[in-house]
């Protein structure tokens, strides 16, 4: 696994990322963290080595202060209190949760010193920022060295993050520490911390976590003590060896991530389970007697939801994968999750398929989720449905159905917003998540459509090696896909990621025509052109597909039904509206004509997609 790990992370400096030359900042934390449980109160240091492997000569850095967000007055306040529809986990009696947080409840996170190289440098902090003027600049190629010292508090779980959530669980310690923020090949990536999802630079993780020895850790990492911590990590028959005191020092290492999570709860029951030829699982959950049996039959399910990502994505790099109880619902972190836990069986294992998926669409991808946010949400809304439907046995013709049904609604509305919208700057809450699980699903499903399932998962896989460890963009999964396929596919990024362009295509007529024959005249009514699949159902009970592929996308798919004869008509270019066809039968011959009969393009209006003969 080991080797494995390596040969995967690899250097990726000479690949390439649209007209950039490829480039990837590292950043290197050791931490030693102090946590009061009494006061919800930590201190801590920090040494980063940030190496600049880009371009340029960088003259200031900025890391994230998360915390800060938990503060009445902050932005993430404000977003609350001026949205149409707020976050419901963030309200109480239709008002901000935050606006109403006490001074011993409010989250913060404040950096009391900092050197570069040991000489102190100027910062400030605004809001969840904290922008910081170099004591000397950083050329391409070289590295610095950042101390810091920090303090924070824990808020009242509110979002994400905090201290006792409504499940009971005491920390969970998710975006609680300085991070550096990304520079890549559009500069820096320093946003606020408003409502949405995260973005960070790979790095090598050492902590050291002093905690109430009663406490249970679980979370990122490699513990590297486990003999001396005890709680479940010894290895069987070993005597922990536990020094005297009432804290415990936890040392974990966490080798490329981008992030670093951690809960901990003193009623914490840990077990582990070994995947096949794979990584060890680690299970955290309140120690409760209605829990015990749904928590025991999610450990084999999650055996299985690894095994196949690890099949239909990509092998999973790392050594361990844990599933911690604590947040506020469901929330990806590397080699791990935060789940509320007090659930139905169906529910708890969604929530942790969708949460490991993110292992791969998120934290060995890595796409920019503030601006991309449908790579990583819709892709593994994609990948967790198929996963779902097999280790579930829930026989779904269409596991994506839901995904599509959310995006009609959407588009019904009349306030959808291109994907390519910044995660903060929707209008509203539910056209965010509908445009982020939904319709970046339904990006993929539909794309299988266009080049053929097989290319679809093919293109995945390539998509997971080209880019994995890379920070990839959505033309990469484009050309990713173009590659395997041979097709053009500039047109379909465009028109269904960048505008609002929607698909209808409609069966205009179906009438007699001369010399025992069918004319069919089919229209595009929408803006976005697609190649139509389209079935002809015969009273005798045969069948045959014709299909007509979209001009500019220059190559035709394999016929998604070997069982029906295919015939393969002249390209359909977009700026046709209406495309005529002749049958080689009579009309009282057909009983139905049908555009797509998968239902994976996603046309807005079916009510012009079949054609039926009448009685």
């Amino acid at each position: 696994m080991k080797y494995l790990f390596y040969l995967l992370m690899g250097t990726g400096l000479l690949q390439a990322q649209g007209n950039q030359a490829y480039w990837q900042q590292h950043v290197d934390y050791k931490m030693e963290v102090n946590m009061d449980v009494e006061t919800y109160r930590y201190t801590g240091t920090q040494k980063l080595t940030y190496t600049n492997n880009s371009p340029d000569t960088l003259s200031r850095v900025f890391y994230h202060m998360y915390f800060n967000a938990f503060q009445p007055g902050s932005e993430m306040d404000l977003r609350l209190q001026s949205i149409e529809d707020p976050d419901g986990r963030m309200m109480a009696n239709g008002q901000s949760r935050i606006a109403n947080l006490q001074p011993n409840e409010i989250g913060y996170l404040r950096a009391s010193k900092l050197l570069q190289d040991g000489t102190a440098v100027s910062y400030e902090l605004e809001g969840t920022v904290l922008v910081v003027s170099l004591a000397k600049p950083i050329p391409p190629g070289s590295s610095s060295i950042f101390e810091m010292e920090f303090e924070g508090q824990v808020p009242l779980q509110i979002r994400r993050s905090g201290r006792d959530n409504r499940e009971g669980v005491a920390l969970s310690m998710s975006q609680w520490y300085p991070k550096m923020a990304e520079y890549d090949f559009e500069g820096w990536h320093a946003h606020p911390y408003i409502a949405r999802e995260f973005h960070g630079v790979w790095g090598d993780f050492d902590l050291k976590l002093t905690i109430d020895k009663d406490y249970v850790v679980g979370g990122t990492g490699y513990l590297q003590n486990p003999s001396e911590i005890g709680h479940g990590y010894q290895a069987p028959g070993t005597k922990v060896k536990r020094t005297k005191g009432k804290t415990l020092t936890w040392h974990f290492k966490a080798p490329k991530v981008h992030d670093f999570m951690w809960a901990a709860d003193p009623e914490y029951r840990h077990d582990t389970l070994r995947v096949t030829n794979g990584p060890l699982l680690h299970f955290f959950y309140k120690n409760k007697p209605e829990l015990e049996e749904n928590w025991k039959k999610l450990q084999p399910k999650t055996a299985e939801a690894m095994e196949f990502f690890s099949r239909n994505v990509g092998a999973y790099p790392y050594e361990q994968y844990s599933v911690v109880q604590g947040g506020d619902g469901g929330m990806e972190y590397p080699m791990s999750t935060l789940i509320t836990g007090e659930r139905s069986f169906g529910s708890l294992v969604g929530v942790m398929v969708h949460e490991l998926a993110h292992s791969w669409f998120q934290h060995l991808l890595a796409t920019n989720e503030s601006k991309h946010e449908w790579m990583d949400e819709g892709f593994t809304s994609f990948i967790s449905a198929l996963c779902m439907n097999q280790i579930m046995d829930q026989q779904k013709s269409n596991p994506f159905e839901g995904s599509y049904r959310s995006y009609y609604r959407l588009v019904e509305s009349g306030r959808e917003q291109p994907l390519s919208t910044h995660a903060d700057r929707y209008d509203f809450n539910s056209g965010y998540g509908t445009s982020a699980y939904s319709k970046g699903a339904v990006f993929l499903a539909q794309l299988g459509y266009v080049i053929g399932q097989d290319k679809l998962m093919e293109s995945l896989r390539k998509y997971f090696q080209d880019f994995k460890f890379k920070h990839p963009t959505p033309n990469d999964i484009k050309r990713s896909a173009e590659k395997v396929s041979g097709f053009e596919l500039d047109w379909y990024l465009t028109d269904f990621a960048q505008t609002t362009n929607t698909i209808d295509y409609g069966i205009r007529s179906v009438s007699a025509g001369g010399n025992n024959k069918t004319a069919i005249e089919l229209e595009r009514i929408g803006q976005m052109p697609m190649p139509i699949d389209l079935l002809l159902v015969y009273k005798d009970g045969s069948r045959k597909l014709l299909y007509m592929p979209l001009r500019m996308m220059r190559g035709e798919k394999g016929n998604p039904y070997p069982g029906i004869e295919r015939k393969v008509l002249e390209d359909w270019p977009w700026a046709r509206p209406i495309y005529t066809i002749e049958v080689d039968a009579p009309i009282d011959q057909i009983q139905a004509v049908v555009i797509d009969p998968s239902q994976l393009m996603a046309d807005v209006d079916l009510s012009n997609n079949l054609w039926q003969a009448s009685e």
